[in-house]
């Protein structure tokens, strides 16, 4: 019986990567290696939020769960160790078998953050497909974004919205897949002056109507 060998994380495949992102957005930006397999901080460059090669990388309490298709993470907002507002964007690596084997992240200032997609892209190794799905802006953007054409479409306002609206907006949103991001929930609540709870019933209803 043929047993396939775990294919551990190579982390000289993507140091390359992650040195070059971490230079030329220097001194803004500090990048993180992460080995999922092993729940460790393998690698970091520019190291600017007090963390240490070899410590646990909390990528589970950041992100949750990083195995699903997703080939990138975020950019999401956070407050870094100093205190200052950083945003974070990562990349997903997959061992040969399509497995979420590590993580690189961008810590940076938040008027970076384009610069640090349009890197994971360039950047992507031969041996790690270029990452899918990036984001060309802020997500907070494209949602505002969405929601004001969603609005001037219909000729409706904000502040004048019934329940069936709501629904309809949030199934919107859905559908361009932008309740994947981290927070998302919340910054919708908020703009549409409602709250967390609210939103989750307009997805339920959302998804009703359409089964």
């Amino acid at each position: 019986m043929n047993i396939e060998p775990v294919i551990a994380f190579d982390i000289a495949l993507h140091a390359p990567t992650a040195a070059a992102i971490s230079a030329l957005l220097y001194p803004h930006a500090e990048v993180v290696l992460h080995d999922l397999r092993s729940g460790t901080v393998a690698a970091i460059w520019n190291a600017s939020s007090g963390r240490t090669v070899g410590e646990d990388s909390l990528i589970e309490e950041e992100f949750g769960s990083v195995s699903g298709e997703e080939s990138v993470l975020g950019p999401y907002e956070k407050t870094g160790a100093d205190g200052r507002r950083v945003k974070s964007v990562s990349a997903v690596l997959r061992d040969a078998r399509g497995e979420a084997a590590g993580l690189l992240c961008i810590n940076l200032d938040v008027s970076m953050i384009d610069s640090a997609v349009k890197l994971l892209s360039a950047f992507a190794g031969a041996a790690q497909p270029r990452p899918q799905a990036l984001f060309s802006r802020d997500w907070r953007e494209e949602i505002n974004a969405s929601l004001h054409d969603w609005l001037k479409e219909r000729g409706l306002a904000l502040s004048a919205l019934k329940r069936t609206d709501r629904v309809a907006l949030v199934a919107a949103l859905e559908e361009r897949g932008l309740f994947k991001t981290r927070n998302a929930v919340d910054h919708l609540a908020s703009l549409i002056g409602t709250s967390r709870a609210s939103i989750y019933n307009y997805l339920a209803a959302a998804r009703s109507d359409a089964s």
